[in-house]
C-alpha cells in the first residue's frame, strides 16, 4: 500500500496558467469596479436623488465593491505567485536530482 504524496508538475503547471488567467479577469474587474465608483448615477437632482446617488458611489468604491474585489485580487496573486515559484523550485531540484544520477551512473560505468 502506497501512502506517500505523488506530485504532477504538468497538473501544477496548468494550476498555475490557470491562475494567471484568473489573476487576469479580476485584474479587470478591479478597473471596471474602479470605473463604475467614479461615476456619478445620474438620478436626478432632487435630494433624495443626490443622496442615493452618493451612497451608490460609495458602495463601488475604496471600502465597497472595488476594496473587495482590489483584495481578492491581492490574495489571488500571492497564491498564484507562492504555487508558481514552488513549481520552479520543485522543477529544478528534480532536475538536479536527475543530472546527479545520471552522472553516478556515468562515473559507474
Amino acid at each position: 500500500m502506497n501512502s506517500g504524496y505523488r506530485l504532477a508538475p504538468e497538473e501544477l503547471a496548468a494550476q498555475v496558467s490557470a491562475l494567471g488567467k484568473l489573476g487576469e479577469t479580476t485584474s479587470s474587474l478591479v478597473s471596471s469596479a474602479g470605473r463604475l465608483a467614479e461615476r456619478l448615477p445620474r438620478l436626478g437632482t432632487a435630494p433624495p436623488a443626490l443622496h442615493l446617488a452618493a451612497r451608490l458611489r460609495e458602495a463601488a468604491g475604496q471600502t465597497g465593491l472595488t476594496g473587495e474585489i482590489s483584495g481578492a485580487n491581492s490574495e489571488l496573486n500571492t497564491v498564484h505567485t507562492a504555487l508558481r515559484d514552488s513549481v520552479a523550485e520543485y522543477q529544478h531540484a528534480e532536475q538536479q536530482v536527475a543530472d546527479a544520477l545520471r552522472a553516478a551512473e556515468g562515473s559507474a560505468g
